[in-house]
This record gives structure tokens, C-alpha cells and sequence, in this order.
């Protein structure tokens, strides 16, 4: 899995427990996975269409450096589908986990269109 983005935790960040809110933490997750979907599949119209089960590991708090990292677990002929962890940067402990994240190729009225990108392309073989 590769690092894309990191992110300090700032006070705005944090729930009434002072650790990290997990909407704020969905939110970055989600842009991070929709810009790499974007730049994997050479276009801007891509949508979420799902994200499974959410295990939040541990929490983050003011201050700390947390990392996202995305993998590419498969690839339809309209759709990419990543892998996501997020990690604290100093110690490497496990934030949060999503094993699918997948992403939709649509046309301007929300339809599913075909990317034409294969494993073997070499925009998604190097991932």
C-alpha cells in the first residue's frame, strides 16, 4: 500500500472526546480516494458508489500526523475499486481501515460509462 496524503489534526478537527471526528476523517478518505480514482482513470467524473465496512482501530488527537494510503484491488469496466488505511505518520499504528472503496466512471448525466482502462495500462499497471 502507498502514502498519498497526510494530514495534521487540528482543533477543528476533533469530536467532543478531543481525538479525531470520524466524519472529518470520511471526508478526507473519500476526496483522497476520488482524486486518485480521477487520476487512475483520466477523467474528473467519477463517483463514490460505495464503501464497505469501517473499522476504526484507534483514534488521532490534536497534533498528531496521520497518513491515508490506497491500494487498487480491482478494476470493471465502468468502475475502480481501492483498498484504504489510514495510519498515524510517527508511530505507524492503524487508524482506520476500509477494505473496498469503489469509484464510478459517469457520463454528465450520472450513468455509467466504460473507462477503457486495463490492469495491463500503464497509467493503473504501476500502481
Amino acid at each position: 500500500m502507498k502514502f498519498y496524503s497526510r494530514k495534521l489534526i487540528k482543533p477543528g478537527d476533533l469530536n467532543a472526546c478531543n481525538t479525531l471526528f470520524g466524519g472529518q476523517l470520511l471526508k478526507w478518505i473519500d476526496e483522497e480516494a476520488g482524486i486518485y480514482a480521477m487520476s487512475k482513470l483520466d477523467s474528473r467524473q467519477v463517483v463514490t458508489k460505495y464503501m464497505s465496512e469501517i473499522d476504526f482501530a484507534s483514534s488521532a488527537k490534536q497534533g498528531d500526523i496521520i497518513e491515508i494510503g490506497l491500494e487498487t484491488l480491482a478494476l470493471g469496466s465502468t468502475s475502480i475499486t481501492f483498498r484504504c488505511m489510514v495510519r498515524n505518520l510517527v508511530s505507524k499504528r492503524p487508524i482506520i481501515t476500509i477494505e473496498k472503496i469503489v469509484f464510478v466512471n459517469v457520463d454528465q448525466n450520472m450513468r455509467p460509462i466504460p473507462h477503457h482502462k486495463t490492469l495491463n495500462n500503464s497509467l493503473i499497471h504501476h500502481l
